[in-house]
């Protein structure tokens, strides 16, 4: 039976957080803020889906306080520059993570 192919511009499985999808969330973490206009003591990414485009689309869940978490986009082109794209705020940890 041939693997299972993942469909380009199709959003991925969500899978746990990797110490790579933090670097992303890391680098984005003041655009974050400046969007929501607050900081965050707690940036945490807890889990994150894909979506190949020309380049590839991380919409991550990330813990930023006690039971309180948004949905961040991030867009990393194939050359490597990384970018903010958008945030949802007042997530649960149930909520589940969907294209935005």
């Amino acid at each position: 039976m041939a693997a299972q192919q993942k469909m380009v511009g199709g959003i991925g499985e969500v899978k746990e957080a990797t110490e790579e999808v933090q670097s992303l969330l890391d680098q984005v973490k003041n655009d974050v803020e400046e969007a929501a206009g607050k900081t965050f003591e707690t940036f945490t990414a807890v889990s994150f889906k894909t979506q190949v485009v020309a380049g590839v689309n991380y919409f991550v869940k990330v813990k930023v306080g006690e039971g309180k978490y948004i949905h961040v986009r991030i867009y990393k082109h194939f050359s490597g520059t990384v970018s903010f794209s958008s945030f949802q705020d007042d997530k649960t940890e149930e909520d589940p993570i969907e294209y935005f």
